[in-house]
């Protein structure tokens, strides 16, 4: 069986062109999808407006060095790369890993930078998978507020007991072919004054 591969969308933040050619020739285009920015300002808003899964960021930056972009955008659930001079290599990663920041010393290896990078891209498959399950736990999570919420004005409004008013939402969800939220949310408009 055969299985499809996501392109990975890779923003590289570099002030000189010549280090986007040189990481395009690096990454294979089946794998990768490369775009550039040239400054910090212009990455910002790249990310918001189109959110890659992997940034690099090629360190000093025209209008900042870069750390603070890293550790703004690691917030979010992009992978992140930051290249820095072998000397600064320390004090940098000291400064980033806490956010889940890489810090990747200049100049490496083709095949080191390249493990890098699909490091990264394993790493934001894991977050995206993350990302799904926390959304459906924090939906479940809603849900038994809702249900809860709408039990307890039941019991007060209603005067019954939890089980009969655990019985009544999920007789009226059954009943109405729709879910226990969507009655508990009904109730609690309802009832709720």
């Amino acid at each position: 069986m055969i299985s499809m591969k996501d392109t990975h969308r890779v923003l590289v933040v570099s002030s000189g062109a010549k280090t986007f050619e040189y990481f395009s020739g690096l990454l294979p285009q089946s794998d990768f999808q490369l775009s550039s920015c040239g400054s910090a300002a212009e990455a910002r808003r790249s990310v918001i407006e189109n959110p890659p899964d992997i940034l690099i960021i090629d360190t000093p930056l025209s209008d900042e060095f870069g750390v603070d972009l890293a550790k703004d955008i690691a917030d979010n659930s992009i992978a992140i790369m930051i290249l820095v001079k072998a000397e600064l290599l320390d004090k940098v990663s000291y400064d980033v890993e806490p956010s889940g920041v890489l810090t990747l010393s200049k100049p490496n290896s083709r095949q080191m930078f390249y493990s890098s990078v699909k490091l990264l891209a394993a790493l934001r498959v894991r977050l995206k998978k993350m990302e799904t399950k926390n959304r459906s736990l924090q939906e479940k999570m809603a849900d038994i507020r809702a249900v809860n919420r709408a039990k307890w004005l039941l019991i007060d409004k209603m005067n019954m007991n939890e089980q009969d008013a655990h019985y009544f939402i999920e007789k009226r969800a059954m009943d109405a072919r729709i879910s226990r939220r969507e009655v508990a949310e009904s109730i609690i408009r309802t009832y709720d004054t």
